[in-house]
């Protein structure tokens, strides 16, 4: 299917704060310049906005489950402490629809492409491939080295099976959870596992002030330093998730090592956890990117939403509105979660010969008029329920604000069917 996007404001972020109007061809799944193209179908985008489709570059998919649960949690670990008994009593059926209502939530704000960490992938990558969107899905590590070695052995048989499956949209990661759940001997297995097969690690380190503070009482440096000199993160692309207490060290570290830091503003407000310092990443070179998180410390997956935030926490933060401009936040949120999931040689930018992920936002709204710089609107204004249209590959997963892909009044009523049985199943849950 050939299609042509005409007449568009287009964000094509290739060239700083640079904006025009002009077409689009998707020829197949490519972006094109084809001279003798041939449009199957043409999209007046007069009104709209075209950029980049969003990548959410860190988040648990099926934790919608426990959206809008325990919220009243002092901190992190209080409530984890509080959700980690939920978790034990997932099934596979809870799994496949929460992951369904997850991506039909962030395909309808812009969203085409996510990392995840979770369990049951199997269940995510079904819901993923029915999806057509993309996802980097981690074969999550927790606990015990022994545990780990018998739970990733069917992972493998799962992962080569989606590989094979979906056509290069399903990519694998192994995702050990963080330093306080995961022992070094786990991470340095993760690392094996990543030498033979290939992939990234992707892990949450430094969310909060006291998982830096234990990670110097109990093994004598700060966390992410503690990895590096272990070995556990040589000769592997690393995603950090959250970030917020990087010391100076490890932030040249993951500039020297091509790390990302995935940025999850609305995440570490809710839960008290800090503000990462973006603009102090990026002037040392670090490549950031942003993530949603779950939608149970979140509580949404809209990546709309998490520009409006990071820009906001970046002004009030620097005491600087310019330390990380419209442009800046709109790079995070595609280049940048592009290079975080290896695969900006693909999408993030509107370029000839790169797939074609890209959304359409409706600018002919009260709240976007006049429109007098599309960077500033997009990050300030915008709402997710703005976008209008999205592709992944070339290929439509929403038209005028309707999914093409899955089938959400199905996902939302089984989903609330799932989480009745978990609230009498789960002891001491009411």
């Amino acid at each position: 299917m050939n299609t042509l996007i005409k007449n568009a404001i287009i964000l094509d972020m290739t060239q700083r704060n640079k904006s025009y109007r002009g077409d689009i061809k998707i020829e197949n799944t490519k972006i094109s310049d084809n001279p003798i193209f041939k449009a199957d179908r043409e999209i007046d985008a007069t009104d709209m906005i075209c950029m980049p489709s969003l990548i959410n570059a860190h988040t648990h998919s099926s934790m919608g489950l426990m959206r809008n649960y325990k919220d009243t949690a002092p901190d992190l670990m209080s409530w984890l402490s509080e959700i980690f008994p939920i978790e034990a009593k997932l099934e596979k059926e809870d799994v496949y629809w929460a992951s369904q209502i997850a991506l039909g939530e962030m395909i309808s704000t812009g969203c085409t492409a996510f990392n995840d960490m979770y369990f049951m992938i199997d269940q995510t990558c079904e819901a993923v491939h029915q999806s057509k969107m993309r996802a980097n899905i981690g074969l999550t590590l927790f606990g015990s080295l022994k545990d780990n070695q018998d739970r990733i052995k069917p992972s493998n048989k799962i992962a080569d099976k989606y590989l094979a499956k979906s056509n290069g949209l399903i990519k694998f990661n192994v995702t050990p959870h963080a330093i306080y759940t995961t022992p070094l001997e786990t991470y340095l297995f993760a690392r094996d596992w990543l030498l033979e097969r290939g992939g990234d690690l992707h892990t949450h380190m430094s969310e909060t002030q006291g998982e830096y503070d234990n990670a110097i009482k109990d093994f004598g440096d700060t966390p992410l330093m503690y990895l590096e000199k272990a070995g556990a993160l040589k000769d592997i692309k690393v995603v950090l998730a959250h970030g917020v207490y990087l010391s100076n060290e490890e932030i040249q570290l993951c500039s020297q090592k091509g790390m990302s830091v995935v940025h999850n503003p609305s995440s570490n407000c809710k839960l008290a956890s800090g503000i990462a310092p973006i603009a102090k990443f990026r002037n040392a070179g670090v490549n950031v990117a942003l993530g949603t998180d779950g939608a149970s410390s979140n509580n949404n997956l809209n990546m709309m939403e998490e520009m409006h935030l990071a820009a906001m926490l970046s002004s009030v933060s620097t005491m600087n509105p310019i330390a990380n401009t419209p442009y800046d936040i709109i790079e995070m949120a595609t280049l940048g979660g592009a290079k975080a999931l290896s695969i900006d040689d693909k999408i993030g930018t509107i370029e000839v010969g790169k797939d074609a992920d890209i959304i359409l936002i409706d600018i002919n709204k009260p709240h976007l008029t006049p429109l007098n710089d599309p960077f500033s609107a997009v990050v300030y204004s915008a709402q997710g329920s703005d976008v209008d249209t999205v592709f992944c590959r070339g290929e439509m997963l929403m038209q005028n604000r309707k999914l093409l892909t899955l089938d959400m009044d199905l996902a939302m009523k089984k989903t609330k069917q799932r989480w009745e049985r978990l609230l009498t199943t789960t002891e001491g849950v009411k």
